[in-house]
């Protein structure tokens, strides 16, 4: 149980810093600051929850990630239900956070939406989207699965390789998607945005789901294949 407590407070995390800094700073093209901002929180908050919680459980909060733990055969069906459930029930507790502090204050939303994803940068395509989507995960997880592989001997040093990894596939993707890359951080802020009378998250997150979690399981399969002796 500790485990999933652990990726319920690691995903609050990173929707409440990571959208959080998104819903203040915007990622409109013509605020490259912001971009990078958002990117960082992102980042960040994966360097910090690395060395909180991934003593814990492995630091998973993305079910994208869980998945490609699974496929690679580094933890059970069980424990990756467990994972996914604890994730988006973290998301959705962290973007809750966020609409307390932007419905109630006076702070801007400057997303519009809680920091959820959209299509806008691909001109609404929802293939185009899960294109994106599918590469910078891929990416992501791959990365992950290799520094994370005990063979590889790079210890401590995962958690800051694969903050930085996922600040880098920010910077190309926000300006695309808004940068998933997992669905848990897509279900939390489009739920709740939802809640708050904005349904145009909700009617593309099948594109945040099923994106990342094709993928992570292409990147499972592909690292499986390229570390086989």
């Amino acid at each position: 149980m500790k485990k999933y407590v652990a990726e319920f407070i690691g995903t609050a995390a990173l929707v409440i810093f990571g959208c959080g800094t998104a819903m203040l700073v915007g990622c409109d093209a013509a605020s490259g600051s912001g971009y990078l901002l958002t990117a960082l929180a992102f980042g960040l908050t994966i360097v910090g929850m690395a060395y909180c919680v991934g003593n814990i459980s492995g630091c998973h909060i993305n079910p994208a990630v869980s998945l490609g733990v699974l496929v690679s055969g580094g933890m059970s069906g069980k424990d990756f239900v467990g994972y996914v459930v604890s994730q988006c029930l973290g998301a959705f507790a962290g973007a809750l956070v966020l609409m307390a502090v932007f419905t109630t204050g006076s702070v801007t939303d400057l997303t519009g939406g809680f920091g959820s994803n959209g299509l806008g940068g691909v001109n609404g395509s929802a293939v185009a989207g899960l294109i994106v989507e599918i590469v910078l995960t891929f990416f992501f997880v791959l990365t992950i699965l290799g520094v994370t592989d005990k063979k590889a001997g790079h210890g401590s040093f995962a958690g800051v390789v694969i903050g930085f990894t996922l600040t880098l596939v920010h910077i190309l993707g926000i300006g695309l998607t808004g940068t998933s890359v997992n669905p848990a951080r897509s279900f939390g802020p489009a739920l709740v945005a939802a809640i708050n009378g904005n349904t145009a998250p909700m009617a593309c997150l099948w594109v945040f789901i099923a994106g990342p979690f094709v993928g992570a399981s292409l990147a499972a399969v592909a690292y499986k294949a390229l570390s086989k002796k």
